[in-house]
């Protein structure tokens, strides 16, 4: 299934008083490695396919992560994101976090390709995937 790799510079207000990365920041890197991911695959930026698609965006249902080795202002860290599976609406998506070529963190998402309720505006729907995105994520 498709894959990406990005980096990412830790900076200095990444980190908690300990000067060690404050791990909800990890899943910011992780969200921005997902919206990355599908810009690639797409190749188009996230503002883009939202609007090609018609989809209100994809939202997390489900995430959790294992954390072997801290990462510290100044480091930089490679993630390496793939879509593991495709379901009817949803996407799974497995990141690893590499920091000086050292597995770091091992993470995985559930996402689901929503658009707005017809019927109450206030609410969103999943939406199923697209063939044509099933074609370039498979």
């Amino acid at each position: 299934m498709f894959s990406n790799t990005t980096e990412v510079e830790i900076q200095f207000g990444d980190c908690d008083p300990a000067g060690i990365v404050y791990y909800p920041n990890y899943f910011r890197f992780f969200d921005n490695a997902t919206a990355a991911l599908l810009s690639t695959a797409f190749k188009m930026h996230k503002r883009r396919w939202i609007a090609h698609h018609g989809i209100v965006g994809i939202p997390m249902v489900d995430t959790g992560a294992k954390f072997s080795r801290p990462s510290r202002f100044g480091d930089v860290v490679e993630i390496r994101s793939e879509i593991t599976d495709l379901g009817r609406s949803s996407f799974g998506v497995r990141h690893t976090l590499y920091n000086q070529g050292d597995l770091a963190i091992e993470a995985h998402e559930k996402r689901v390709w929503v658009g707005r309720d017809p019927h109450d505006g206030e609410k969103i729907v999943s939406l199923p995937i697209p063939d044509d995105v099933r074609a370039v994520l498979g």
